[in-house]
């Protein structure tokens, strides 16, 4: 019995199924059928750790440039937190209202929240943004659960706030690298 943890990149089955996409289809959208041929396509993400040797033929081909980029910084992952109109903060506070308990983030808390994202994906697997839905998730998890039973209710998240709900995961994570 193999782990399954997911499609991964280099896997042959996940590349057969992006070649008709990359060589040139019509697909069918929302917003009508979209011809891929005149799209330009980047591999990023899942790709990162994948070498061209690792593709299949016909990908190399098709995607023959690679860049290295730069991991996200803690400055990347506060922006990322802050700027989107659809950032995770607002959605989180939007969450809350539903249960009419008025969520706000101290700017502090905020930038808490990209330090741990970043110190994360330095001491473990470097997952980019994605580690900031992880970090929110576990701030996050015990206000969502009691959320009813605070409506009418005022709470702002604070710096001190986050470091107690995270500071056991970043503990964690330093003692993954000696388990087994």
């Amino acid at each position: 019995s193999s782990e399954h943890r997911g499609a991964d990149a280099s896997s042959e089955g996940v590349q057969r199924d992006l070649l008709p996409l990359i060589e040139g289809s019509v697909v069918s959208t929302k917003h009508g059928n979209v011809n891929t041929e005149f799209i330009l396509f980047i591999a990023s993400g899942a790709f990162h750790s994948s070498k061209p040797s690792d593709l299949l033929a016909e990908l190399q081909g098709r995607l023959p440039i690679r860049v290295t980029l730069k991991g996200l910084t803690e400055d990347d992952l506060y922006r990322i937190l802050k700027e989107p109109v659809t950032n995770l903060i607002r959605q989180q506070v939007a969450l809350l209202h539903t249960e009419d308990v008025a969520l706000s983030f101290s700017d502090e808390a905020v930038r808490e929240l990209a330090r741990v994202a970043a110190e994360a994906n330095r001491s473990m697997e470097n997952i980019g943004a994605r580690r900031l839905h992880t970090v929110l998730e576990r701030v996050m998890e015990e206000l969502s659960f009691d959320a009813p039973d605070k409506a009418g209710e005022r709470f702002e998240v604070t710096k001190e706030y986050v470091g107690q709900r995270v500071g056991d995961m970043l503990k964690d994570v330093d003692l993954s690298k000696y388990i087994l």
